[in-house]
C-alpha cells in the first residue's frame, strides 16, 4: 500500500511493516511476522525493486511480531538490523516478557491471535546479529531516519522519524486499532511493559513535526503527532 511518494505499507491494521523508498534504496521499518515476507518482496516488485535493494531494517523494539523476517534478510541479503541497545537481548530471544494482557475481547483476540498464527507468529526466529542505536543517532540509510528514545513499551522502545516522508514510525509507544479490544484511534499499546513510562515518552513525540504518525498496529494516522499524543493521553487516563 502507497502512503505516499516515499512511503508505503505491508501488511494491514493488525500487524503493520513500513517501507521507505528513495533513489538511494529502502530503508524498513519493522519485520512484522515471518509470513510477510511475501508481502515484501511483492510490494518491491511493484517498485521495480528486490531485497538486494534493501540497505537496512530497523526495529521499533524487540517483540516477536515486530522481528518477523528480520533474521532472514540478515542472513540471506546482508541487510544490518538496528535496535536500541536496550532491546538487542530481546531481539535476539535472550529475554522473554510475559506483560499483563489487561482487558481484551474474545471476538478481537481471536482474530489477532489466527492471524497472528496464519502469519507465522508461532514460530520466531530471533535475530543472531544486531546494530545497536541510542536515543538520538542518526542512521546513514536511505530517508535518513533519526531514533528517537520512547522507553516504555519495552526499555528499548523507539519512534523512527523520518522527515523525506514526513513520517514518524512509533511501533508499539501507541496503537490505533487495539489488537485485544479492536477498538479504534490512538490510544495506548497492550502489552506494555512501563505503561506509565510509556505515556510519558508520548512527550517525545509531541514535539516532532511530522503528519503521518504510523505504529506497528492500527490504521495509519495522518492528523500530526501533536493530535495523536492528545487522543492517546486522553484515552490512558
Amino acid at each position: 500500500m502507497k502512503l505516499g511518494q516515499h512511503l508505503h505499507r505491508i501488511g494491514n491494521d493488525i500487524v503493520a511493516v513500513y517501507l521507505v523508498v528513495t533513489d538511494e534504496g529502502v530503508t524498513v521499518v519493522d519485520a512484522g511476522l515471518a509470513g510477510h515476507w511475501g508481502e515484501l518482496t511483492a510490494e518491491l516488485a511493484t517498485l521495480g525493486r528486490t531485497p538486494d535493494d534493501i540497505r537496512g531494517l530497523v526495529l521499533t523494539h524487540g517483540d516477536t511480531d515486530h522481528i518477523g523476517f528480520a533474521e532472514r534478510l540478515r542472513r540471506d541479503h546482508g541487510v544490518p538490523v538496528y535496535v536500541h541497545a536496550a532491546d538487542a537481548a530481546r531481539a535476539r530471544g535472550e529475554v522473554k516478557t510475559k506483560p499483563e494482557w489487561g482487558h481484551a475481547k474474545v471476538g478481537a483476540t481471536a482474530g489477532f491471535l489466527w492471524y497472528a498464527a496464519r502469519k507465522g507468529g508461532l514460530r520466531t526466529t530471533y535475530l543472531t546479529e544486531v546494530t545497536e542505536v541510542a536515543d538520538g543517532d542518526v542512521l546513514d540509510l536511505p530517508g535518513t531516519p533519526r531514533i528517537v528514545g520512547m522507553p516504555g513499551h519495552s526499555p528499548g522502545s523507539i519512534a523512527v522519524h523520518v522527515p523525506l516522508a514526513d513520517a514518524v514510525f512509533v511501533g508499539d509507544g501507541l496503537t490505533t486499532r487495539h489488537v485485544l479490544t479492536g477498538q479504534h484511534g490512538p490510544q495506548p499499546a497492550p502489552f506494555t511493559d512501563a505503561p506509565e513510562q510509556a505515556l510519558t515518552s508520548l512527550d517525545r513525540l509531541a514535539g516532532l513535526e511530522a503528519t503521518w504518525v504510523l505504529p506497528g498496529h492500527g490504521t495509519p494516522w495522518n492528523g500530526g503527532t501533536a493530535e495523536a499524543v492528545r487522543q492517546v493521553r486522553a484515552a490512558g487516563h
